[in-house]
């Protein structure tokens, strides 16, 4: 973000009230995180943290409601998915949020896409990598968090790293040295 000249912040803090109140809402329509995270905070009150977790998981589970074209196109909306995962942790601050949906992502996929990933092609190892990396992202949240929030999470990772070292990412999972099971840290 560019830095204002003292000449211009001046000038800009000696407008009128209501000119500025008009400038600032102008500025904040135009930025849609931004618009999000104050909705959420003001008028939502944060309140709403749950509910919009609930959003994500049932686009998850659209997701893989119906079965996927090929590997190539599970794998785009896997990534859509992730970007919703993102924005909603971008408004909320979530981030018990993130890593108890990205794990659902991933477990999702194994548990009703396992044929994409099972079935060798260009796509699928891709897709591999892909999952791969993103266990790899989940791991590496989980150990920040505190033991007793490890333990909520302890189950499902190594259910996630169970079906990573099975399947066809263990390749990816072997270069990224992931550990064949997770140890809740103190």
């Amino acid at each position: 973000m560019a830095k204002l000249e003292k000449d211009l912040q001046q000038a800009i803090l000696s407008m009128p009230q209501k000119e500025k109140d008009k400038l600032l809402l102008k500025l904040i329509a135009k930025d849609n995180i931004l618009t999000q995270q104050l909705q959420f905070m003001l008028v939502e009150g944060n309140t709403t943290v749950d509910y919009r977790r609930d959003e994500v998981r049932v686009a998850i589970d659209k997701l893989f409601r119906t079965d996927a074209y090929s590997s190539g196109y599970l794998m785009m909306d896997m990534r859509y998915v992730n970007a919703e995962i993102t924005r909603h942790v971008k408004v909320t601050k979530d981030k018990y949020g993130e890593i108890e949906l990205t794990i659902k992502l991933l477990k999702d996929c194994f548990e009703k896409q396992l044929k994409w990933i099972q079935k060798y092609s260009s796509k699928s190892d891709t897709l591999s990598n892909y999952v791969a990396k993103r266990t790899d992202f989940v791991l590496k949240k989980v150990v920040k968090m505190h033991p007793d929030i490890q333990f909520d999470f302890h189950a499902d990772v190594n259910s996630l790293l169970e079906y990573v070292y099975s399947y066809a990412p263990s390749y990816y999972a072997k270069l990224m040295a992931l550990p064949r099971s997770f140890e809740i840290s103190e």
